[in-house]
């Protein structure tokens, strides 16, 4: 079968997954979103609530050896192993709330749980990818993901509201979450997922599950193009952390309704689809490390309209344009990490990746309401320090310190972005580092015999 061909074959099998993935996303936002409602009136508490949000990175404790676990084993064995955990973990809940015996620390159970198997399934679905897609699609693929969980993130909440009130109790939406997720496992048994050709750098550390478990972190530390790359999003992730937790509270400041409110929030949601389907249509900039760059140094612009002044036209905007270069952003790095990294080690390499990167997202959650309340807040209330000075311009009252607190942020990621397009690590990192995937997908192994007998149609020949 020619190149052409097998890509073609290669895209149809990856968007048959998604589409399974897409339905079981939806069913797992709906349940997402009854059960956040569901603890916030069982347990009157903010602080419990905040605690389900925390335990969602439980994941990362276990993100080495998951990658490990990943490499050692099918790609598509592991994701349907995840998908079946993640629907006993749906059907569990169901069975508590339908007996009137689920608590709120049995939610936490299950968050941890989910976090987990996310850690698994999150790589197992990047490396499948490579296996599957032309290197030239990476970015068409990478962005149809984004797109995915865009949609999800918007229709769930809306969604979820009218199926409570149509079928009459949270505990319908937790079964229907749970049929979803055989629409995932359906798709991946119709498609075959090869195995990775095998790497000298990937056969490192056989038979240890500790050897392999490093070997993440030690192809990353050689690589310093990558590594910096990696401290690049960690910086990233720290600002954008503790300006977006604190989003919210600032427009309910000056909002005038509820309305108002879910109206900047939607363009969360509004934007990520538009980021995600503009890579899935274009693959992203060229070269790939632009799309980062550049949506970093954008990023600064989108703080600057969202804290300029209490206006929903101007937070809008900034909200809207920030998500839409998300997306991008992520595609676009995705892509890099997917050519570099040899598809036999991307399980551990990505789960890695993913573990450094994000460790600066709950230290920037915890910090932004500190620093709004103890800093930036007091400065802009009627007749607080700035109030006669800054406040004519930006506006003063309440929680228009974190309009203040958005526009100092603002300077962090161009100083961010300059500084990684300086350093010439990141900036040629797609020229110096060698790509470690064939422009079609990678000849990979046959799948076990078990798996072949199950029945799946061949995506490739």
């Amino acid at each position: 079968m020619s190149a052409a061909a097998r890509g073609i074959s290669g895209m149809k099998a990856f968007t048959t997954i998604w589409i399974g993935q897409l339905i079981s996303l939806l069913g797992s936002g709906l349940t997402g979103f009854a059960m956040s409602i569901w603890v916030l009136d069982k347990s009157h508490s903010v602080t419990q609530f905040t605690l389900t949000i925390v335990l969602t990175s439980t994941g990362m404790l276990v993100a080495p050896f998951a990658g490990a676990i990943v490499d050692r084993h099918s790609r598509k064995t592991t994701l349907i192993l995840c998908n079946i955990g993640s629907a006993l973990c749906s059907l569990a809940l169901f069975l508590l709330l339908k007996e009137g015996a689920l608590q709120v620390w049995h939610v936490y159970i299950v968050v941890a749980a989910n976090s987990i198997l996310n850690t698994f399934q999150w790589p197992a679905t990047v490396a499948a990818i490579t296996m599957l897609v032309p290197r030239d699609q990476f970015g068409r693929a990478d962005g149809m993901l984004e797109m995915g969980g865009a949609a999800t993130t918007i229709a769930a909440p809306p969604l979820a509201g009218l199926l409570i009130v149509l079928t009459g109790g949270v505990w319908n939406l937790l079964l229907i979450d749970f049929v979803t997720f055989f629409f995932a496992i359906v798709s991946l048994l119709l498609v075959t997922i090869p195995n990775p050709p095998k790497s000298a750098e990937g056969q490192t550390g056989k038979r240890s599950l500790w050897k392999e478990a490093a070997i993440g972190w030690h192809f990353i530390r050689e690589r310093q193009g990558l590594m910096a790359l990696l401290l690049f999003f960690a910086a990233i992730n720290f600002f954008s952390c503790i300006c977006g937790v604190a989003l919210l509270p600032m427009v309910k400041g000056f909002a005038h309704s509820p309305a108002q409110v879910g109206l900047v929030m939607s363009m969360v949601g509004i934007g990520m689809l538009i980021g995600g389907s503009l890579m899935a249509a274009t693959g992203g900039p060229k070269p790939r490390i632009y799309g980062v760059l550049g949506v970093a140094a954008l990023m600064s612009v989108c703080f600057l309209l969202t804290g300029a002044r209490p206006s929903l036209f101007l937070v809008s905007a900034g909200v809207l344009l920030f998500y839409i270069g998300l997306p991008i952003m992520n595609g676009s790095s995705q892509a890099i990490w997917q050519a570099k990294v040899p598809p036999d080690l991307q399980g551990r390499v990505f789960a890695v990746r993913r573990m450094i990167a994000q460790f600066t997202t709950p230290i920037g959650d915890f910090s932004s309401g500190p620093l709004a309340d103890k800093v930036f807040n007091p400065l802009l209330v009627p007749g607080g320090t700035l109030a006669g000075s800054i406040g004519l311009l930006i506006g003063v009252g309440e929680n228009r310190g974190i309009g203040l607190m958005f526009i100092v942020g603002a300077i962090f990621p161009l100083l961010i972005a300059i500084v990684g397009f300086m350093n010439p690590k990141i900036r040629y990192v797609e020229r110096d580092l060698p790509d470690a995937v064939p422009a079609t997908p990678p000849a990979g192994e046959p799948e076990t015999p078990s798996e072949a007998a199950a029945g799946e149609a061949p995506a490739q020949a």
